[in-house]
């Protein structure tokens, strides 16, 4: 008779010959002998929106699906009993994957908390399969208190960092309703393995520098937690090192959190300055502020807002690992960023970032006031996090303080600067040039990742917005393009920078009596001079090959778009044209970008849409030539 363990570890060959390794941090825990029987669905009509208090809105959806998930639940298969079947959340959805049992804090939760809402507080149903997916989670768990994610054998330090907050948010629940004291006691013996394991300083995922650095914070915060409810002295000795060395060693110079070990705009605000603010949130630590205010000066140099207020683009070009190119200005719930803004009071540069409190209370008053019960998310369109925060509150901006912050953005509180964030050790260097007519932000050197378009990555107008927004895919970047497909853009791009004639280091800021030039190439093939000044930027392009000058527009719908020779272009549509130049009109702002020869050139309209109307579309200028080109872009 096939057993429990061996089936988790026959995914693999290797995981079977490694079973001995793969112990739980205590003796196998057993499962529950039931019965199961299902979790009873909702009554017609529930969700009924209008009972939810604002900030527990987020609880809804998830009430809509309960049922669902819990009887997903394996429950007769003697060797996956426990297992949170029916894909609901993370990727792969198989047995060894303990991140796919985090929604065990769900179950947890509407076992635990009584409110009009609720019919499933105290339910049995829901008690036992809670029990069950409990203990195929806790068998998961390594002899030294790692947790598997893509394999039986893996020591995984997202789904160990994440884990041990999601299980330490069970206990409380569990605690709070006296249930399942058996359970408790091994999730408590769970917890200390676990961070036995995480906080050690040996453990490899403490290398410099600090690699995915929101899995450590996620690590960090959760120990917070769970040292709150069963404290110990000696790992709180190690928490405290283990903040104090994240802060030396998983935040650049330039100030981002390293994914892995350059930017990522989703991570860094979605994921690791929540993890961060559930800290303070805890324990008002000031390391975890003065990263937070280290943060909020990067972000303000890379999230840039659109003078219609509707929201801002970001440099996604620089994101390590995902994509995301904008933020409305008003973002309802569920909205992943809300724990970050616990430090808002102490780090106000960062309320520009978030929904205003009343603009919150308006969408939720929206939400409430919509016909019908609350939808629930579609599978793996689900996260345990969404809830796991409500209970940490908000601090939401007011609108005055938002626009307050928002006139403290560097491009809008002076017209006049260049700068750069460098960090020397990782050979990456950002630049920031404000002019009186343009903002413009580029990265050289050594990409983190493949996902990374380096050189000029956008240009914005103080009164027309984003007109040039560079993205990750070699078709849509601000490049010169090999005649193989491969934008410059692509490679390492060391580059040397200039104020005027004379040589800068970015060591201070510079205004613009002179112009910002870099000198940059992809080895000997292509070399490109780039000029800034104080209403133009030019890009003087030397090949050895002929080359495709290409540029992201951003075109709104009323644009006035033509080609030098008169071809019009449509919004939302390709065009070409035999000609020297391409001329924006965008209300009273024009801008013109000439390439000073005539050459057949092409627009082509792409999928790429930016903020919630979607009216903001890219559109790929791409101009062939022999190999030697200067392209001018003027703002006016």
């Amino acid at each position: 008779m096939i057993n429990r363990r061996t089936f988790l570890g026959g995914a693999t060959a290797a995981a079977v010959l490694s079973l001995a390794g793969t112990a739980a941090a205590t003796a196998a825990v057993p499962p529950p002998a039931g019965p199961f029987p299902p979790l009873a669905p909702l009554p017609p009509g529930a969700p009924e929106r209008r009972l939810f208090a604002p900030l527990e809105q987020r609880f809804a959806p998830y009430l809509a699906i309960l049922a669902g998930m819990v009887n997903d639940v394996i429950t007769t298969d003697p060797a996956t009993v426990g297992f949170f079947g029916g894909g609901w959340w993370r990727m792969p959805s198989q047995p060894y994957n303990a991140r796919v049992q985090e929604h065990v804090y769900t179950l947890s939760w509407f076992l635990a908390n009584r409110r009009p809402w609720n019919p499933y507080f105290s339910d049995t149903a829901l008690r036992n399969r809670l029990d069950a997916a409990l203990a195929h989670y806790l068998n998961l768990q390594h002899a030294d208190g790692s947790f598997p994610e893509y394999s039986i054998t893996e020591k995984s330090k997202a789904a160990t960092g994440f884990g041990m907050g999601y299980l330490a948010k069970t206990l409380a629940n569990l605690r709070q309703v006296d249930a399942l004291p058996a359970r408790r006691t091994e999730i408590e013996a769970s917890l200390h393995q676990g961070m036995t394991w995480f906080l050690n300083p040996a453990n490899p995922i403490w290398a410099h520098p600090v690699e995915y650095a929101n899995q450590n914070a996620s690590g960090l915060s959760s120990a917070q937690l769970a040292l709150k409810l069963n404290p110990d002295a000696a790992l709180n000795r190690q928490l405290r090192d283990r903040i104090e060395f994240l802060a030396a060693n998983g935040q650049s110079p330039a100030g981002f959190f390293y994914e892995p070990t350059g930017m990522d705009i989703n991570y860094n605000f979605e994921v690791m300055l929540p993890e961060l603010a559930e800290i303070y949130a805890l324990t008002r630590d000031r390391t975890v502020v003065a990263m937070a205010r280290k943060f909020a000066d990067w972000f303000g140099y890379n999230v840039v807002r659109e003078p219609d207020g509707s929201g801002s683009l970001t440099y996604v070009a620089t994101s390590s690992r995902t994509h995301v190119s904008y933020y409305d200005d008003v973002i309802p719930d569920p909205d992943r960023t809300n724990l970050g803004s616990l430090f808002v009071p102490e780090v106000p540069d960062l309320a520009a970032f978030f929904t205003t409190r009343e603009d919150r209370a308006e969408t939720r008053r929206q939400w409430a006031a919509t016909p019908g019960p609350a939808i629930g998310p579609a599978k793996q369109d689900t996260s345990p996090r969404i809830l796991a925060h409500v209970s940490c509150g908000e601090a939401f901006p007011s609108h005055g303080e938002k626009q307050a912050s928002i006139r403290q953005l560097p491009y809008l509180r002076s017209s006049d600067f260049a700068v750069q964030r460098r960090d020397d050790e990782l050979n990456q260097t950002y630049l920031y040039v404000r002019r009186p007519q343009l903002y413009l932000a580029g990265f050289w050197g050594t990409r983190p990742s493949t996902y990374v378009r380096g050189a000029q990555g956008l240009l914005w107008h103080p009164r027309a917005g984003m007109v040039v927004h560079s993205q990750q895919d070699d078709t849509q970047c601000w490049a010169s393009v090999l005649p193989t497909g491969s934008p410059d853009a692509r490679g390492t791009l060391d580059a040397a920078f200039a104020i005027g004639d004379r040589a800068w280091d970015g060591s201070r800021k510079v205004p613009g009596s002179a112009p910002v030039v870099v000198r940059y190439g992809l080895d000997s093939r292509v070399r490109t001079d780039l000029t800034i000044t104080r209403d133009t930027v030019t890009r003087a392009v030397r090949g050895t090959t002929p080359l495709t000058e290409q540029v992201p527009l951003v075109l709104h719908p009323g644009d006035d778009v033509r080609f030098a020779d008169g071809t019009p272009v449509t919004h939302g549509a390709n065009a070409r044209a035999t000609a020297s130049g391409l001329t924006i009109r965008r209300g009273g702002t024009t801008i013109t970008i000439d390439w000073g020869t005539v050459l057949a050139a092409t627009v082509t309209a792409t999928e790429v849409t930016f903020l919630r109307d979607g009216a903001r579309r890219l559109h790929v200028l791409r101009v062939p030539h022999p190999g030697t080109l200067t392209t001018a872009i003027r703002l006016r």
